[in-house]
């Protein structure tokens, strides 16, 4: 099945579909966003994608217990869960802006919407494709209202089992066939021993829909590994600099490093090719650089061929080493000057 995200295709014969999550890597300022943007075009990305939330859609302003952030390992650490969002999310005010901008740089902008309300504030905007994160992809509600759209959905599947994500295929193919999963690790950043690729061939096959990865480790070494497993989407967070902070930085790509990661990702899905055996059409040329057999010293005619006067060398326009043993012994019926390739049409002639 082939998928269209704005006129562009995904799927095995198409280059990775890539990515670049802005999240809250805005720090708060329209400018820099818009700026986020313009780069991740430069960089080659196919897609920018936002979030679309407020903290009152997320969570309730409450203090205490789960609603504060006390994992020792989380980036988060010590934050109240509605004062998190707040920092992190981004103004629906700007939206507009930050599409018209994708658009005249000839990048695909479309969101992660975290509510129902927030579907329909995207599809005003004509947002080309919804993406459910996984912290959302239990939320039956949301991904059914997304799917009623009739675009192409993306769904992470970060912490669901088989099951979840069962259930929430199904509401999607009640509703469109055009579904993208995406394998994932949801710690920030996680580590490349949890991200298990492995399972893209078999989420793939298990439903029947493409699969990509959406990546939290850092450098390109695990994305661009999945390209070889078959995923033909990367989702990777991006910022202009991890040094100037924000909710996602430290675990979010840099101009650099999104640029390496277009380049190695479209070399990987190049590379994966076909079964092919014998030399291809680029080889042909290196053929006559292979081992063939050759007169190694100056031969009468009726003198024996040995170890001494035939020799399997390089280049290759002699006859193949396979027939060497058999040639040992037999006479010369001509002369041969060293530097001579042998044919093995001499020996019956």
């Amino acid at each position: 099945m082939s998928i269209c995200i704005a006129g562009k295709n995904i799927g095995i014969n198409s280059p990775p579909f890539i990515i670049a999550e802005m999240s809250g890597n805005h720090n708060q300022s329209l400018e820099r966003a818009l700026k986020i943007v313009e780069v991740a075009a430069e960089c080659g990305a196919d897609a920018i994608k936002l979030q679309t939330y407020t903290a009152d859609t997320m969570t309730l302003d409450v203090r205490g217990g789960s609603f504060e952030i006390e994992d020792k390992k989380s980036l988060w650490k010590g934050e109240n869960l509605h004062q998190l969002f707040s920092k992190a999310y981004t103004p629906w005010e700007w939206h507009e802006s930050i599409f018209k901008k994708a658009k005249e740089h000839g990048i695909i902008c479309f969101s992660s919407p975290f509510d129902e309300t927030a579907v329909d504030f995207l599809d005003s905007l004509n947002a080309p494709a919804f993406k459910i994160a996984s912290f959302e992809n239990n939320h039956t509600p949301l991904i059914r209202k997304a799917a009623s759209k009739g675009k192409p959905i993306i769904i992470s599947t970060g912490m669901a089992d088989v099951g979840e994500i069962s259930k929430a295929v199904k509401i999607v193919n009640s509703y469109t066939d055009q579904l993208i999963l995406l394998k994932c690790t949801s710690n920030y950043p996680s580590q490349p021993t949890n991200a298990n690729i492995r399972t893209i061939p078999h989420m793939k096959n298990l439903f029947k829909c493409e699969v990509g990865l959406s990546d939290h480790t850092m450098g390109i070494g695990v994305p661009v590994a999945s390209v070889s497993l078959g995923a033909t989407v990367i989702e990777k967070h991006f910022t202009l600099d991890r040094s100037e902070g924000g909710v996602d930085a430290d675990f979010s790509m840099e101009p650099k490093e999104l640029r390496s990661l277009v380049i190695e990702s479209r070399r990987a899905w190049q590379a994966q090719g076909n079964i092919v055996y014998g030399p291809t059409q680029e080889e042909e040329r290196s053929c006559i650089y292979r081992r063939s057999i050759y007169i190694s010293s100056d031969i009468k005619k009726g003198e024996f061929f040995n170890e001494e006067n035939i020799k399997i060398i390089r280049p290759g326009d002699g006859a193949p080493p396979d027939f060497y043993e058999f040639i040992i012994g037999t006479k010369s019926k001509k002369d041969y000057q060293k530097g001579t390739p042998f044919n093995i049409k001499d020996i019956f002639n």
